[in-house]
């Protein structure tokens, strides 16, 4: 008779921390760890620092209608690339 050991399941939760993104330099900011905000046009943007909120109310049109930053090197080549293919759609393997 064999006897199987049971693997306990671990608790494996990921971190579920809601995260946005400061518009002018892309860091991730967590908005309950934050005070530094501000509303434009009725939507709440979150910043990482003060600097990144000033530059953010100079010309907020700047940050609000940007295209995202293009990726450098090989590696991003390969993925402007794959993205343009597929569509943004995940690939399937069959």
């Amino acid at each position: 008779m064999v006897m199987l050991k049971r693997r306990c399941a671990m608790n494996t939760q990921k971190n579920t921390t809601p995260k946005v993104i400061d518009p002018v330099c892309a860091m991730a900011v967590v908005p309950g760890q934050t005070d530094i905000l501000t509303i434009v046009k009725g939507r709440t943007y979150y910043f990482c620092t003060q600097e990144c909120r000033k530059a953010f109310e100079k010309n907020p049109q700047k940050y609000m209608d940007c295209q995202p930053p293009k990726r450098k090197g090989l590696w991003g080549r390969y993925m402007d690339r794959l993205q343009k293919a597929t569509g943004g759609k995940a690939q399937k393997c069959h």
